[in-house]
């Protein structure tokens, strides 16, 4: 081969390989058909897939897509003060394979979405009621945190440790929206003190510096997932 070939031939090589992983890169797989509405009577057979089965396109309805999970506000009287309620593909099966979901977020006075993180989807927030104190956490341990009032949006990076907190005196609400049908949600507190089996209390007083007896009385404010 001449070398004068060898850039072009590289060029097309380096395009090959962007075009096979752009669909790694989406929050989720492209879509294949107009629609595919999850089959959740499949669950019930031996079949398990990255996702769900289509239901047959003569059995879709218009319900298929339509939900009202969003319109009543959920109950915030929980020891953290918030209560998200999720429109995803678990519950709103015409979202198979859209690749998108959202979330009803109510915060009681003062209430707080606790420390959390979304693995499969970057996160939209807009406040549709009151005033939030959020943020979120890099992987080089920088906090980015500032105040979202009514009409104003906030982004949480895909993955990244984020928070949201009502700073009033009177309820607030907020809708998330996310680019997959199921971004999947890990609590920080419930993934360290309440997993099952649960994480072993040395490793958690080792990691956080405290006593064992201490993680276990924290432990005892969780009960297991």
């Amino acid at each position: 081969m001449a070398p004068k070939q060898l850039p072009a031939v590289l060029l097309a090589a380096c395009a090959t390989v962007l075009a096979l992983a752009a669909p790694l890169l989406a929050g989720d797989p492209d879509m294949l058909q107009d629609f595919c509405v999850a089959d959740y009577k499949s669950l019930d057979g031996p079949l398990r897939l990255n996702g769900f089965p289509c239901k047959r396109p003569e059995n879709v309805t218009a319900d298929d897509f339509f939900s009202s999970a969003l319109a009543l506000p959920g109950n915030t009287g929980n020891p953290v003060g918030s209560a998200v309620t999720a429109a995803n593909v678990e519950k709103l099966p015409g979202l198979n394979t859209m690749g998108v979901s959202m979330s009803r977020v109510d915060y009681a006075p003062w209430g707080v979405n606790p420390p959390h993180t979304h693995p499969r989807a970057t996160e939209i927030i807009y406040v549709l009621e009151g005033s939030l104190d959020v943020g979120f956490v890099t992987t080089a341990g920088k906090l980015f945190a500032r105040t979202v009032c009514k009409g104003e949006l906030f982004v949480f990076p895909r993955g990244l440790l984020h928070y949201q907190k009502n700073n009033g005196d009177a309820p607030a609400v907020a809708i998330s929206a996310f680019n997959s049908q199921l971004p999947g949600t890990q609590s920080l507190a419930l993934a360290l003190f309440a997993a099952s089996p649960p994480v072993p209390t040395d490793v958690l007083a080792r990691a956080l510096q405290i006593d064992g007896s201490l993680v276990e009385a924290i432990k005892s404010k969780f009960p297991p997932m």
